[in-house]
């Protein structure tokens, strides 16, 4: 594996019976491909930099989470080390995207500004709430701005430049 940039997919969160297998909470939109039988991720523990690279046997959903097996891991007792840490990808392992989508590490970090040229801070997280995402936008000296994702708010999304364009509708400040 090289020195390339990774990106989270998902977090090992427990083991699932007896015979290795694991559950995983997905931190990604493709976890259709993520989790395939035969994909290889890169599973990584944040705390000591420790990575292992792992092979998808099989895969199910259940309960919002992923069962997953894993090649080589036959028994709870050689998965257990293993909660908490974080599958991933590389960065040129990244799905290509329609156009108007956008990885979360494109959006935040993006400045914000209205169609006035007014800065209003700095996108800081996204919320999944429901219908459509909400990219939270920290403001320097005001309290956090929640921006709904629709096209009556997006006006431009300039991810090379880190911009991005809205019009404030009524209520949202």
């Amino acid at each position: 594996m090289s020195n390339n940039k990774w990106f989270t997919v998902g977090k090992l969160v427990n083991t699932h019976g007896l015979r290795g297998e694991v559950k995983v909470l997905s931190q990604t939109d493709f976890a259709d491909i993520r989790f395939a039988p035969g994909n290889k991720l890169s599973l990584q523990n944040m705390d000591n930099g420790q990575k292992l690279e792992v092979e998808i046997v099989s895969s199910r959903e259940q309960k919002g989470m992923f069962v997953l097996k894993l090649k080589g891991f036959n028994d709870i007792n050689e998965v257990e080390k293993y909660k908490g840490w974080l599958l991933k990808v590389e960065e040129t392992d990244l799905e290509k995207l329609d156009e108007g989508e956008y990885y979360y590490h494109e959006i935040i970090g993006c400045r914000v500004v209205t169609e006035e040229g007014e800065e209003l801070g700095t996108i800081t997280e996204i919320l999944r709430p429901g219908a459509n995402d909400v990219w939270v936008v920290e403001q320097p000296k005001r309290k956090e701005l929640l921006l709904p994702v629709i096209d009556d708010v997006l006006l431009n999304v300039d991810v090379a430049n880190k911009t991005v364009t809205v019009r404030l509708l009524e209520g949202l400040i």
